[in-house]
């Protein structure tokens, strides 16, 4: 197809856009936000009509792919029960209007709104106005609540329903469906006498025009696939809502229920999910869900047609292969959860290093009745703290899968060199969605580290501090103590190295104190040491306790019998790997003399 082909500006008649939707021409996709209906908004609509103001574009997309559908708009049956076309127009933006254009000519109801009457009449006695902050719409445009009088006990509407029993205030789609009758009682009324240049006759034509004469204008979308559909979706999105690959599948995938079929839903179904239990890790988005189900379905289920994790690939996913692997998938899913919050120790996602760990480690999970977990933990801390980056891009994910099958098929498998540099620790950083700031805290986590003050206490445990961008971790040597003592390393503020969890009560207590002065206080306490411990903090620092005054390059020790630790820890983690360690800092140094 030409691109020029691609977006079709045109045009329709109100009334013959809404006759096309009542016929079912249009569907409106379940993913469109929900409309927000007041009576205020509408007349204003109709005053820019009256006006012959533009209203902006309806952005329809046409294609061959059947998606899940509102089947009513305002109370109107807009898809049957045997709904199927070779090509479908959904309505991508206008919904909101479309609503308020159909429910003001042809009735209906507003959800939220059942003692409402939606219909509007014009009060054909209103003149119009020049001025640019004309309000006379309010008056010119009503619901039948603003003009019945209740057996005329309710006086601010007795005028209003006289005009209406004289048959000066009219329903629009009597104008639109029986103006010739409308126009004969009209003239015969005292006041006009047969006179057809009368005001209200005026007035009765020109709403007559507006309802025959003025066009909505479309942008018609053709052979736009699935990805650009989201995309275009989110930019024209008024409220800012982006539209998720998610909501296409779930629309599509969507099997309504009947006596002999439960149907399918699978908003419902990963929802459902998410209430199994508390663990964090339940609250993935939607979008981790389904690529997650995306891998599974290619690695279980052959000639799937789901190649990869894209937004292309993604739209081909199908009910069936959803049911199918569905029960299993559960059970590899929350597998993985447990390995990672009850085998690690890692409460929550943004501990993670790399999201595309839910999707290999899942798909080990599917069916395996003999998980080894030693293996499965090598894995994880081998790809998480190796120098390269080992799980970026879908390429990796495909060659992980290969190796965890070989492990899951009792297979002859072999890890690679394992390379950490030490430079690389000096240099990290906190930073919430840094791969290597995920790591090294899931390390420092995974020793279950305990409380400096409250020391039979688990920090994870009570520190949540997984919801917030600046969580409760502790500075060691507090940042006034590194502006006068930086140390050759130069660290910044949010060093990883200089960083301990701690319980937020223990965490304010200690504020921005020198270590000497609040390491004094709690080495009173005999489980202090194996606190510290459990850190993989340097047991100099208890040293230096007693000392006046801390060594001069204690920040620089600290950091180095730090790094010692943490490569110390990682080679008992490896056991079995060749472990390699390099200090770039160290080789450019060395080359500069």
């Amino acid at each position: 197809m030409n691109f020029t082909d691609r977006i079709k500006p045109t045009d329709k008649g109100i009334t013959t856009y809404l006759d096309e939707l009542k016929n079912q021409d249009y569907q409106i996709p379940t993913f469109q936000r929900d409309v927000v209906w007041e009576k205020e908004n509408v007349k204003k609509l109709w005053d820019s009509i009256y006006k012959f103001y533009p209203l902006g574009s309806i952005l329809v997309w046409k294609t061959d792919l059947k998606l899940q559908n509102h089947r009513e708009i305002g109370g109107h049956k807009i898809v049957n029960d045997n709904f199927n076309r070779t090509e479908y127009q959904y309505l991508l933006d206008g919904q909101q209007r479309t609503t308020s254009l159909l429910t003001s000519l042809y009735g209906g109801k507003i959800e939220g709104r059942e003692d409402l009457d939606p219909a509007l009449f014009v009060d054909i006695t209103v003149e119009s106005s020049d001025d640019t902050d004309d309000e006379s719409y309010k008056k010119r445009f009503l619901y039948w609540d603003e003009i019945d009088d209740k057996n005329g006990t309710f006086k601010r509407n007795i005028s209003k329903k006289k005009k209406f029993d004289e048959g000066l205030i009219l329903k629009l789609i009597d104008i639109k469906e029986k103006y010739n009758d409308i126009q004969k009682t009209v003239i015969k009324h005292p006041e006009i006498d047969l006179n057809f240049d009368h005001q209200y006759i005026e007035e009765l034509g020109r709403i007559k025009q507006v309802l025959d004469n003025y066009r909505l204008s479309f942008i018609e979308l053709k052979g736009i696939q699935v990805s650009e559909v989201c995309q275009i979706f989110e930019r024209i999105n008024q409220a800012g809502k982006p539209l998720d690959i998610f909501d296409i599948v779930v629309a599509k995938t969507f099997r309504p229920k009947s006596d002999s079929d439960s149907g399918f839903y699978l908003r419902d179904l990963i929802d459902g999910f998410r209430e199994i239990n508390n663990s964090r890790f339940l609250q993935l988005s939607d979008f981790d869900y389904l690529q997650i189900l995306s891998i599974l379905i290619r690695e279980n289920i052959e000639n799937s047609g789901i190649a990869n994790i894209t937004p292309r690939y993604l739209n081909d996913i199908k009910t069936e292969q959803i049911e199918t692997i569905w029960a299993d998938s559960k059970k590899a899913i929350l597998k993985t959860f447990d390995f990672f919050e009850n085998t690690l120790n890692l409460k929550g996602p943004q501990l993670i290093p790399y999201r595309y760990f839910y999707l290999t480690i899942s798909n080990y999970f599917y069916q395996n009745n003999n998980p080894d977990y030693d293996f499965l933990k090598k894995y994880f801390w081998f790809n998480s703290l190796h120098r390269d980056d080992l799980l970026s891009n879908t390429t990796d994910i495909k060659n992980h899968i290969t190796f965890l099958n070989k492990e899951k098929n009792k297979e002859e498998y072999q890890f690679e060199r394992f390379l950490i540099d030490r430079d690389t620790l000096r240099k990290a950083s906190y930073s919430s969605k840094g791969v290597s700031s995920r790591a090294i805290l899931a390390l420092f986590a995974t020793n279950q580290p305990k409380d400096w003050k409250f020391t039979d206490r688990n920090v994870i445990a009570e520190n949540f501090f997984f919801s917030t961008d600046k969580p409760n971790l502790h500075h060691i040597f507090p940042t006034d103590y590194i502006a006068k003592n930086p140390g050759s390393n130069t660290i910044d503020n949010n060093s990883l190295m200089n960083i301990a969890y701690l319980t937020q009560i223990t965490n304010l207590e200690i504020s921005n104190k020198n270590p000497l002065d609040y390491i004094c206080d709690y080495d009173k306490n005999p489980d202090f040491p194996t606190a510290i411990k459990s850190h993989l903090i340097p047991e100099q620092v208890l040293e230096w306790s007693s000392l006046p005054e801390m060594p001069e390059n204690a920040l620089d020790i600290f950091i180095e019998q730090r790094i010692d630790l943490i490569i110390e820890q990682l080679k008992s983690k490896l056991n079995g790997i060749k472990f390699e360690v390099i200090d770039t800092r160290e080789s450019v140094l060395a080359e500069k003399e």
